[in-house]
This record gives structure tokens, sequence and C-alpha cells, in this order.
């Protein structure tokens, strides 16, 4: 959960250059899909718009999809952290709502066209940290299909909780 010492993990991870976060996080997160996981599947992460990738220095949705793929290697898996683009520079989603976050996702996200063609036919797992609502999941994993990919299957870090 998203809460407690889950959350401080993954600001420290997201925010605080935590890279060595990444390989034990990858490691729960392998035993927690690997009935998810089938040969050749592509893994993915959720991609950051270039201007946040800058200023932040690096993608800490790309460095736990490396650290799993590298986990994944018997199931002969596809290490692709930039299968994703996003489009569109959002604002961050914190305090949004769930509609108004599915809104600012909308068309957000896409394949990188030079990776269509491997796309073709093939399973997809996406990674990130955080699943808040599910909109940013949904935008990957809706561009993911369009562009021909198989299934798609979704792992996250961390689980927002809804309030009691």
């Amino acid at each position: 959960m998203y809460a407690g010492q889950g959350r401080k993990l993954v600001m420290a991870l997201k925010h605080g250059d935590r890279h060595d976060i990444a390989a034990p996080a990858a490691d729960w997160m392998v035993e927690a899909a690997e009935p998810l996981i089938e040969a050749g599947m592509i893994v993915a992460a959720i991609p950051l718009h270039w201007r946040r990738r800058v200023k932040r220095g690096y993608n800490q949705s790309a460095l736990l999809s490396r650290a799993i793929a590298k986990r994944l290697k018997r199931f002969d898996v596809i290490d692709q952290p930039d299968l994703l683009q996003r489009l569109k520079r959002t604002d961050s989603l914190e305090g949004k709502g769930r509609e108004e976050r599915h809104a600012i996702l909308c068309d957000a996200i896409s394949v990188t066209p030079r990776h269509i063609a491997k796309l073709q036919g093939r399973p997809v797992l996406i990674v990130d940290d955080v699943m808040t609502s599910g909109a940013t999941f949904s935008a990957a994993s809706i561009a993911c299909i369009a562009a021909g990919a198989g299934s798609v299957s979704v792992l996250a870090l961390a689980r927002v909780g809804k309030a009691s």
C-alpha cells in the first residue's frame, strides 16, 4: 500500500534519487506478477514527459521495468522501457479525482513509432511505481492495444487505497 513505509520507499525512489531501491522492489514485484508472465512478453515502463525526465534525471518506472525484465529472462521477455512515450506534458495528478485523471491522460500516451512492429500480437507488462486511479495504466494499455499488442498486464510497486 502507498502509505507509511511503502510511501516513503516509493518517494525515495521517485524523488530521492535512490536507484538502489529498484532491485529489491523488482524482486517483490516479480514474485507478485509471476502468474501474469508470458513467454516473449515485452516489459515496458510508464513514460515521463521528456521535460519531467530531464528535470528528474531519470524515470523511476524505467528503473523498475529494467530490473524486472532482468529477473524474468528465463521467460525470454523483451526489455523495452521506452516502448511508450508521453505525448502531452500533463500537470501532476496529485489531488485530482478519478474522472479528472482519466480526462487529463486521454491521448497523452502512445507507443513509440519505432517499436510498433515489435509489438504486434505480443503480450505486454506495463510497470509503474504507484497506481492511484488506474488512469495512467488505462491510457498506456489503450495505446498498446490500439498499436496491435496482444494481452496487456500492469504491475505497480504500490497501490493507493481508498479512504475508509
